[in-house]
């Protein structure tokens, strides 16, 4: 199997359909958003789920476990008050309180090398909850662009 980038602190590898399918979102907007998890056993960091076009934020926060770490990116479209359409990418690092401490601190220590491998995005967020990543955080990041959800 092809490793696309290697993340030097865990030693975790990022496979080439994580970048793959991250430029497809980016670029040829195929997916919504993308779920990634962390292999132990071979050390991969992979490809969990993939939201396609028809797929909102909801269905990105009901695909996070609930007792497992999971990093995950989003493209957020909207429109602003002068009426241009936007679009900005999210990367999500979701670590809910109830996943193992080990876990925890793996995704921890790996999410800078995913973040490197996946270049584009625009905001960065933490959760534990599910609160903590809701539309209002998202609302609240995109201020700037007093924007109106599309």
């Amino acid at each position: 199997m092809a490793m696309a980038f290697k993340m030097a602190t865990t030693g975790m590898w990022v496979t080439d359909e994580c970048k793959t399918s991250f430029m497809e979102m980016k670029w040829k907007k195929v997916h919504r958003f993308i779920v990634f998890k962390i292999d132990e056993a071979s050390r991969l960091v992979t490809v969990d789920k993939v939201g396609g076009l028809g797929e909102g934020y909801d269905e990105l926060a009901a695909s996070l476990p609930p007792d497992d770490c999971r990093y995950a990116v989003f493209d957020f479209d909207f429109v602003t008050t002068d009426n241009c359409k936007k679009s900005k990418i999210f990367f999500i690092a979701w670590s809910p309180s109830a996943s193992r401490i080990r876990e925890k601190m793996l995704y921890a220590t790996s999410k800078e090398g995913l973040r490197r491998a996946l270049e584009g995005i625009h905001y960065d967020m933490q959760a534990t909850d599910p609160t903590e990543m809701g539309m209002y955080v998202i609302n609240v990041r995109l201020e700037k662009f007093q924007f109106m959800e599309k």
